[in-house]
């Protein structure tokens, strides 16, 4: 890697993590040399399904989709979109080391900055900030998990998208439509009716 890409990758990583857990300098400088950069194209896997989870990335530029392909059908379903500035992993298997029962695929050329399960557990052994590191992403991830079966028992569609666009603001116009459509479980005239309605409401 070239000294300024490296330098650039620090400085986005210091900045998430101090914003993210509040880890000192020090705590950030003794993790730096054990996240590794990637670049994975559109179309290509962060992981994939029935392969344990073995990294946790912070996406640095790029979009990436959960999904799982319905046995019965074939389809495939939307479950979760992770942008820049959030971290990227399949929780349960990372955490578990078991296999991922999903897919996590890049949606556009993307880059992301990963560090392993082994070395991640080290920093929580040595170090109690990394400790509360652990802590607070583990309550992301499960406030995640709990928002998405939230929103499909309490919200309507149309709350469903306005939700998907504050996280997402631009995913509309970075994936195709029928991705949406499946995130939100309605077909794709039922999404075209979602967005003119929110659109004349708003002349």
């Amino acid at each position: 890697m070239k000294i300024s890409a490296m330098i650039e990758k620090n400085e986005i990583l210091t900045q998430y993590l101090r914003n993210f857990a509040e880890l000192t300098d020090q705590d950030i400088a003794e993790s730096l040399t054990l996240w590794k950069p990637r670049k994975i194209s559109k179309g290509d896997f962060f992981n994939m399904q029935s392969m344990v989870c073995n990294d946790l990335g912070l996406v640095v530029k790029g979009i990436f989709r959960i999904y799982y392909r319905d046995p019965n059908s074939d389809e495939e379903k939307n479950l979760f979109f992770f942008s820049e500035n959030q971290f990227v992993v399949s929780f349960r298997s990372f955490i578990s080391q078991n296999p991922c029962w999903y897919f996590i695929e890049a949606m556009e050329d993307s880059e992301v900055i990963f560090i392993s399960y082994q070395d991640l557990n080290g920093l929580y052994e040595s170090n109690p900030n990394w400790g509360k590191f652990g802590r607070l992403l583990a309550e992301t991830f499960f406030a995640y998990a709990q928002s998405r079966t939230e929103e499909f028992m309490f919200f309507s569609h149309e709350k469903r998208f306005q939700r998907l666009m504050e996280e997402h603001p631009n995913i509309i116009e970075r994936i195709p439509a029928y991705h949406i459509s499946s995130f939100l479980g309605i077909t794709n005239p039922s999404l075209s009716r979602i967005r003119k309605r929110l659109k004349d409401s708003q002349q």
